[in-house]
């Protein structure tokens, strides 16, 4: 179950996020390659962000999958979550950081 946890110094007051948060299931679901109703996504706006220095629009966004994920798949996540909040949102892309981490990328065969 991919799990994207959004958070962003934008007020979200106001605003219909539901296309935000469609486009976003689709955009992992499609990409990572799990059915949409796996997916979760969490929003948080009006979060207190300083990046570079100002506190210009910015978002950190980190997705928590077990599997699916490799280089491609990051580089692909990376640029479709930034394109949707750059139209939805308004952020630069330069003003997203987004963390990837793949529960399974560390298991190991335990002999015991």
């Amino acid at each position: 179950m991919p799990c994207l946890n959004l958070s962003t110094n934008v007020s979200l007051d106001g605003l219909d996020t539901a296309p935000l948060v469609s486009e976003a299931i689709k955009a992992i679901a499609n990409i990572i390659g799990r059915p949409e109703s796996y997916v979760m996504v969490l929003l948080k706006g009006s979060i207190p962000i300083t990046f570079n220095g100002n506190e210009e629009p910015a978002a950190f966004a980190e997705l928590i999958s077990m599997g699916g994920i490799d280089s491609d798949v990051k580089r692909k996540l990376i640029a479709e979550i930034g394109t949707i909040l750059e139209t939805k949102l308004s952020i630069p892309k330069s003003r997203f950081f987004f963390k990837v981490f793949d529960t399974t990328a560390m298991r190991f065969n335990s002999k015991i």
